[in-house]
């Protein structure tokens, strides 16, 4: 497991101005149109999840060509370093491949006449891989920057971040052992807006609940269990005992996001099912939530049976996705580093709470929070997404300081172990 950062010597203005940092930043002001366009074409390669390998093969084929050294591990992670085997700590910044939805064509994923991208995934996360290829090629298009600095950086392009992924790109990272406990800190970058700064992971847990029973017409067998009546009942008595009260603390959600079952209105269904979702800051309070969900399901195919005078209900409860909930200490240097970051750079941002790719590393206890990477962006997870590039290049020039400061203070702490 990492050690957590001390605080940074080197202040971020100093560090803008070192060689191999100031003209990369320059960089990234400087070609802004070759952004646009990378990152037009990577959101035209469909990538929704658990369907990423197109858009992976794409992606490092991309920084191949600019000379990184480039691996896709089982999960299908795409990770990438200016050597094979760089040696001492890194610093890995991330970005999720997978979209929520996919464009059908290349049309779907379009420029209007104000110059705003319109199409599922153009914010998120196009925003986010497009900085990885931005850093990437501005890194190796700039001489001085060859030097050591950015030799220890890890860019990784990871699968399974959204719904039922569950996280799946980055609980492969940071399950090899022999890579995670080399990396001092993870710089997720995550949508575009940098006016915020998530150092909380919600958690999350997420069921599938299913009632089974024999079917049947809906006369001649009345009286056989309805698995429908069984599962509405269970999804009732279950958030019945949850008020809707956002101001509860510690806060928590509960969402039924789907629910279906049958096949006519004069047929007993044989099966019904549906999908919750829990979320909490809180793992207890998600513990306890988990508890109230599986009693409301006995109870519920319980009075469905004792009704019943024929063939009777059966209900499963399944686990399809579980993020844990963690927290960044107050105290930490990466938190310090990108606030001084922010501060030299004229960007005023709050701290959040929200599920991200950030959340495994902070349940391991591993520095990490999650980012914008520039510009604005909205109607994330539908068709109409959008995302306008005005002042992508800021948000660029932060994450690539904030990750230089990062790499300073990971060889000085790894230099003071010794």
């Amino acid at each position: 497991m990492a050690a957590n950062l001390s605080p940074v010597p080197v202040t971020a203005g100093e560090m803008a101005e070192s060689p191999g940092v100031r003209e990369v930043m320059r960089w990234f002001t400087r070609e802004k149109q070759w952004v646009n366009e990378i990152h037009l074409q990577l959101c035209r390669i469909p990538a929704p999840t658990f369907l990423e390998q197109e858009r992976a093969i794409w992606f490092s084929a991309q920084l191949r060509a600019l000379g990184w050294h480039v691996t896709i591990d089982r999960a299908g992670n795409v990770l990438a370093a200016l050597q094979a085997n760089p040696e001492g700590p890194l610093v890995a910044v991330t970005a999720h491949l997978d979209t929520v939805l996919a464009p059908r064509t290349r049309d779907d994923i379009s420029v209007d006449s104000h110059g705003d991208m319109v199409g599922p995934g153009v914010s998120d996360n196009g925003t986010g891989l497009a900085a990885l290829l931005a850093i990437a090629r501005a890194i190796k298009s700039v001489p001085q920057s060859a030097g050591s600095i950015w030799s220890r950086l890890l860019l990784i392009a990871n699968v399974g971040e959204e719904g039922e992924g569950n996280l799946a790109g980055m609980r492969q990272i940071c399950g090899q052992p022999d890579l995670v406990r080399r990396i001092a800190a993870f710089l997720v970058l995550d949508g575009a807006a940098i006016d915020h700064i998530t150092t909380q992971a919600l958690g999350s847990r997420r069921f599938e609940v299913t009632f089974t029973g024999s079917g049947g017409h809906s006369w001649s067998d009345f009286g056989t269990g309805n698995p429908v009546h069984a599962l509405s009942r269970a999804m009732a008595l279950f958030v019945d005992q949850n008020p809707l009260d956002p101001r509860a603390t510690p806060k928590v959600s509960v969402n039924i996001g789907l629910i279906e079952g049958g096949s006519s209105i004069n047929a007993i269904p044989a099966s019904a099912r549906a999908k919750i979702d829990i979320r909490s800051e809180s793992n207890d309070k998600m513990d306890a939530l988990v508890a109230e969900l599986q009693e409301a399901v006995v109870r519920a195919g319980e009075i469905e049976n004792r009704r019943s005078p024929g063939p009777k209900v059966v209900a499963r409860v399944r686990e399809i996705g579980s993020r844990p909930a963690a927290r960044l200490a107050a105290d930490a240097a990466i938190l310090s580093i990108i606030r001084s970051v922010d501060l030299h750079l004229g960007i005023r941002s709050r701290l959040e709470c929200a599920s991200t790719d950030a959340n495994i590393p902070l349940s391991l206890g591993i520095p990490a929070v999650s980012i914008g990477a520039g510009g604005k962006g909205g109607g994330a997870h539908t068709t109409g997404e959008w995302y306008r590039p005005d002042g992508r290049d800021l948000g660029l020039k932060r994450v690539l300081l904030s990750a230089a400061l990062l790499l300073e203070e990971s060889a000085q702490a790894a230099g003071g172990e010794e």
